[in-house]
Formats: C-alpha cells, structure tokens, sequence
C-alpha cells in the first residue's frame, strides 16, 4: 500500500461531489470516480433496485460510462464512498470494492490501482492485491 498523492485526493474529492449530488435514502449510498489512463474523470453513483440482482456499483457506472464516452482507455485509479444514512454517525468515507466490483475492475484493467480504507487515512493499493487468485476462464 502507499500514501494517496494530490491526483488520489481529487478523486476521493470528485466521487464525494457526485453521492452528495445525487444520494438519496435506499437508492443512491455510493458514489465512485475513476481517472482513465488517458487522463479522464468519470464519477457515477450506484443504482440500487426493488429486485436486488437489478441494482448495479458506482464502480462499474464508472466503467460503462468511461467505455461508452470514449472507448477502453484503461484505469489508473478508482475509488468509491459511502454517504451515511440519515441518523447515522460518520462522514462520507471511502470503502472498498464489493467482490463482484474488484472482479469487473481486474478484467477492464489488471494493473488499476485502487484507494481503500485503512483506518483514519486512505491508500491505494493494486487490484491484484485486492483480488488474489483471480478467477479466469479456461486453464490459463
């Protein structure tokens, strides 16, 4: 793991302006951003669902809007926060990717470094490091 640097911390910056923008209570709790390796900032927000299985990341908004706008650039970086819910203590704190989110970042880009909590200050570390052992079709 290492320290975040000022690229890092705009990113922490734009995903929180993207889940206060949009959060509302059971339906929007998440919001990520995500820099291409060509330089771009995409911020999406999770869309949760009556029927869970329809609920789909931020982190993967990210990733379909980034692929739609201007085709597979890679990822550099990626994070995603949490809003509280109301009532609830904290701030809008940065989490890890669910499992489901660090297998889709790994296929779109096996070198994304990703900002992760760990304790008072975040970090980022790899996406391999978040998801040994990856699961790969076929033998290879």
């Amino acid at each position: 793991m290492s320290k975040l640097n000022d690229k890092d911390k705009e990113l922490i910056d734009a995903a929180t302006k993207a889940i206060k923008r949009r959060y509302r209570n059971d339906w929007q709790e998440v919001g990520a951003a995500m820099r291409t390796r060509d330089g771009r900032v995409i911020t999406g927000v999770n869309l949760d669902a009556y029927v869970g299985r329809g609920a789909v990341c931020a982190e993967a908004i990210c990733i379909g809007t980034a692929l739609t706008a201007k085709g597979d650039q890679g990822i550099d970086t990626i994070v995603a926060v949490r809003h509280p819910k109301p009532g609830e203590k904290g701030d809008i704190a940065v989490v890890s990717p669910c499992g489901a989110c660090r297998e889709l970042i790994h296929d779109y880009d096996a070198k994304a470094r990703v900002i992760v909590p760990t304790g008072k200050t975040p970090e980022v570390t790899t996406i391999g490091d978040l998801l040994p052992n990856k699961y790969r079709r076929g033998m290879t």
